[in-house]
């Protein structure tokens, strides 16, 4: 049975759709989650007051295929809905900062000129894992897209997986007004009304944050003052030889958005931020930010930059491009599943075990955080972009994906998941055989040349495999419209 979807047929579900409906286009630079795209599709149905049904079996996410290869356009299966005609998916890449999907309501294939009517970032982290990246370094990307998009619909979607804390944290709370206050509206988490409101004004900002508990010491903490003729946020932005606190970053900047919504004059100056002249360049999103919002570093002189002319454009050769396309594939068309994923270095997912037990891989191996901090890279815990356990075969496949031209630097890190290997995946699967292969993105190749590459998906959508091919991908592929 073939499971993937070809123009031919598309055409002709189309001319049986209501006149006034349009298609749903979800551009995104993550592995698109079924539940998070029911929360978007869900979403859209509720602002625009229709009726979507959901099928029972569930909603599927297959490619497009035309003349055997990939157009690098997935099609979502299974939800109905008047005023939908077909949902499409299609991979991209940010210029900076860019916001996990941006959904566009439109017949055509959106460009750059089109404008989406939601701007969604999807996390998985809350307080139970992380007071800052949960929110913090979220904050950012809404500052971003708002100078790109400012009729779009700014939404945080939290796809939480595991328990969270009853109370929220200080800074969880502080982090959500400020979002609030910016117009984002947050869903998938329930929000106390009478805790979680915008804030009023800079007085009520200003006074929120100074009542939270300060960091230890040593670390700076974020305090606001209004000083004469300015206003001055104290916060570290210094890392590793450049700007590179995140979740300062993201709190710095939605300060400085907030304060804008109150007050367009008043120059905003960051101070105690840890940085000197040489760290400073045109192109890091904060310094963008700034220039955009009027803000100044102490003592620094920030140089002029100005935005990239488009915030996204289509990606059909970067490396998450083939390992996306594999973990779809096999999970919609086999008995196998994934156990974990981290494409491209997007958001690190839970390890599952056989147990379904959701895990969090740390970043380092027990008790070797101190020694990595010194200079012992081996304490660094290696995870491959995607494991996939085959079921059927009880066969594990750790995979790496990476572009073409970086195929040798794949094979070579296929080495490194030795620990990952006895420490979670073997206690809790006990697989009959480990398979470790390279998958590729882009190119005009078309045959795997190259031990350890089990799968090339080439930049004119050609789907190539080999005898080497682990056999749930091979199985997937034999179920695909490809000759």
């Amino acid at each position: 049975m073939r499971f993937s979807i070809s123009l031919e047929r598309l055409n002709n579900t189309l001319n049986n759709m209501p006149s006034n409906s349009k298609n749903l286009w979800l551009l995104t630079e993550e592995r698109p989650k079924v539940k998070v795209i029911e929360k978007i599709i869900q979403k859209f149905s509720d602002d625009k007051k229709c009726k979507c049904v959901f099928s029972d079996r569930g909603i599927k996410i297959v490619p497009i295929v035309q003349n055997g290869r990939f157009t690098f356009t997935y099609k979502v299966l299974g939800i109905e809905c008047g005023e939908i005609k077909q949902i499409f998916i299609k991979t991209v890449s940010g210029k900076s900062s860019f916001v996990d999907f941006l959904l566009f309501y439109q017949d055509d294939q959106p460009d750059y000129s089109s404008t989406p009517i939601y701007a969604i970032e999807e996390t998985k982290t809350d307080d139970t894992e992380s007071r800052n990246t949960g929110i913090y370094q979220r904050s950012s990307k809404f500052v971003f897209v708002e100078f790109y998009y400012p009729d779009a619909k700014k939404i945080m979607l939290y796809n939480i997986r595991i328990a969270q804390n009853d109370e929220p944290s200080d800074t969880n709370i502080f982090g959500t007004r400020m979002l609030l206050t910016l117009g984002v509206e947050i869903i998938g988490k329930k929000l106390d009304p009478k805790v979680m409101t915008p804030f009023k004004n800079l007085d009520e900002l200003i006074a929120f944050k100074r009542s939270m508990r300060r960091p230890p010491a040593g670390n700076t903490p974020i305090l606001i003052d209004k000083e004469g003729n300015k206003i001055t946020v104290s916060g570290r932005l210094y890392k590793a030889g450049n700007i590179g606190h995140d979740p300062n970053i993201g709190a710095l900047s939605a300060i400085a958005s907030c304060i804008r919504k109150w007050d367009n004059k008043t120059p905003i100056e960051i101070t105690s931020h840890g940085l000197k002249q040489k760290h400073i360049h045109s192109e890091n999103k904060f310094i963008q930010i700034a220039n955009k919002l009027g803000v100044t570093l102490k003592g620094l002189t920030l140089p002029a930059s100005r935005l990239q002319d488009n915030y996204w454009h289509y990606a059909e050769s970067q490396e998450k491009v083939a390992s996306i396309f594999v973990h779809l594939i096999v999970e919609n068309f086999t008995n196998g599943r994934s156990i974990y994923e981290n494409h491209g270095g997007s958001e690190r997912g839970y390890f599952i075990n056989k147990s379904g037990d959701l895990i969090t891989i740390p970043k380092y191996k027990e008790d070797e955080r101190v020694s990595y901090k010194a200079g012992n890279k081996n304490a660094i815990i290696y995870i491959p972009d995607l494991i996939l356990f085959d079921v059927d075969r009880n066969q594990i496949i750790n995979i790496e994906g990476k572009t073409y031209a970086n195929r040798a630097n794949g094979i070579e890190e296929l080495k490194n998941y030795v620990y990952i290997e006895e420490r979670y995946i073997v206690p809790s699967y006990k697989p009959s055989k480990i398979v470790r292969t390279v998958v590729l993105s882009g190119s005009d190749a078309t045959k795997i040349e190259n031990d350890g590459v089990g799968f090339i998906l080439n930049s004119e959508g050609q789907i190539i495999i080999s005898d080497s091919t682990p056999e749930i991908i091979k199985e997937a592929v034999g179920k695909l419209s490809v000759p």
